[in-house]
């Protein structure tokens, strides 16, 4: 049974995630990433993060995705003129991508009945999804990335009313 909900979850993500690229829309675009996101929380808890899959909610889903759509009304992209790229390359370029995937994923399968060395769990790795072990290191070994990557999100705020500004 979870083998079935992981599948249709992975695809319901890779669905979402191929309909965000080919939206010409960036507000609609935006809305299927926010699914993606919702996806991603599922497979999250899955594997039994439930940390990761808070975090993908409240902090990419709630904070990160309103700042986007927030950033896309106030820029007002979709009064840009609309490019219209050869469909005949795009559509190439779709199909051999789409190609080497199946290729991918048929090879993934055909090693499913073959058992891997190493599959037991190491030592302590039950408690790898855990708030206590992802607050250890997010405030531990990842504290200098941390506090840069708000500095770059404060950055891209400030940048996006500069040019709001210059606008109007």
């Amino acid at each position: 049974m979870e083998s079935l909900v992981f599948f249709f979850l992975a695809a319901f993500a890779v669905t979402t995630a191929v309909l965000m690229v080919l939206q010409r829309s960036p507000l609609v675009s935006a809305i299927y990433l926010i699914a993606n996101f919702f996806a991603l929380a599922a497979l999250y808890l899955l594997l039994r993060a439930q940390l990761l899959a808070v975090l993908q909610i409240v902090v990419y889903t709630g904070a990160i995705m309103v700042l986007v759509i927030f950033v896309i009304m106030l820029l007002n992209l979709g009064d840009e003129a609309r490019i219209h790229p050869r469909i005949a390359i795009r559509t190439w370029v779709t199909l051999v991508l789409a190609a080497g995937f199946l290729s991918e994923i048929a090879y993934v399968f055909s090693l499913a009945g073959t058992p891997a060395e190493g599959t037991a769990l190491a030592g302590g790795a039950e408690s790898l999804g855990t708030v206590e072990s992802m607050g250890g290191a997010l405030f531990g070994k990842f504290l200098l990335p941390f506090e840069v990557t708000s500095l770059l999100l404060l950055a891209a705020i400030l940048g996006a009313v500069v040019l709001a500004k210059k606008k109007g």
